[in-house]
């Protein structure tokens, strides 16, 4: 196996296809949406993945679509609110992906304490004991890769959304300072920023959006989810966890301490 840190030959015309064989990757929130396309595509890739979520039977779903993968997909039932366990399940992981989250619109006087503070556990605080429990395995070998699946949101605020928008500017700040840290250890870390990604969590939010903007829900999608996007349409998750590979890739072991932008032309206004 070509070491993942190491470029192809000069004068190659194509890039190498991602190779993980040997290495063993952890995406959270691996049960549905973007985290089971990244499960799946890096299981493609050779690595043996170990899909974190607490929806044990969206886990077990991930059997047959990882049947003949050349890696492996190993379900791993854990709540994220427990954070010491999220420690000690990232301990020896080469990639970690930090995607699980969770989501609730509504104004700020309105909005739960409870619910804030299990959204801010759950997308930033567990994250950064992911990262701590998987560092000092990479550190020890020399190569890592961290992608934090964060948000056009952690980018850009929205109404209603304080603390998903919250979680996911604290994420952007992580990353960057674990890409400081990191880069001398030969570990990178990157956010990937999708707008509005066709998943579960997106299509449960459409009923609070209609209720928090005052309009029907068949409004939704393109008056609000897709108001500020040039591009009309939703992101697929396969098109999310593609570009996590990318950063997973050789070709990408310069990119560190930035934001991989898919929002179909949102920051562009």
């Amino acid at each position: 196996m070509t070491p993942p840190s190491t470029l192809p030959a000069q004068g190659s015309s194509l890039p190498s296809p991602l190779d993980l064989g040997g290495r063993t990757a952890l995406v959270t929130g691996a049960a549905g949406g973007i985290g089971r396309a990244c499960a799946l595509r890096l299981a493609a890739a050779g690595a043996k993945v170990r899909a974190v979520d607490r929806d044990a039977a969206g886990l077990e779903e991930l059997a047959e679509p990882a049947r003949g993968l050349a890696g492996a997909v190993e379900p791993h039932v854990l709540d994220l609110t427990d954070l010491d366990a999220a420690e000690l399940a990232a301990a020896g992981t080469d990639v970690l992906v930090n995607n699980a989250g969770l989501q609730l619109v509504r104004p700020i006087e309105e909005f739960p304490p409870d619910v804030f503070h299990t959204v801010l556990t759950v997308m930033l605080e567990a994250p950064f004991r992911l990262i701590r429990g998987a560092l000092p395995h990479m550190y020890g070998q020399g190569w890592g890769r961290i992608v934090n699946v964060s948000s056009v949101h952690g980018l850009r605020a929205s109404a209603f959304k304080a603390a998903y928008v919250a979680a996911k500017h604290g994420l952007e700040g992580l990353s960057k300072t674990a890409a400081l840290e990191g880069a001398a250890h030969g570990v990178t870390s990157n956010c990937v920023n999708p707008a509005y990604v066709r998943t579960p969590l997106v299509e449960k939010q459409i009923a609070d959006q209609a209720a928090a903007h005052g309009i029907p829900e068949e409004r939704v999608v393109s008056e609000v989810m897709l108001q500020d996007s040039a591009v009309k349409r939703l992101i697929e998750p396969e098109e999310v966890a593609e570009a996590v590979a990318y950063l997973c890739s050789p070709h990408a072991s310069f990119v560190s301490g930035t934001s991989l932008v898919l929002d179909g032309g949102w920051t562009a206004h």
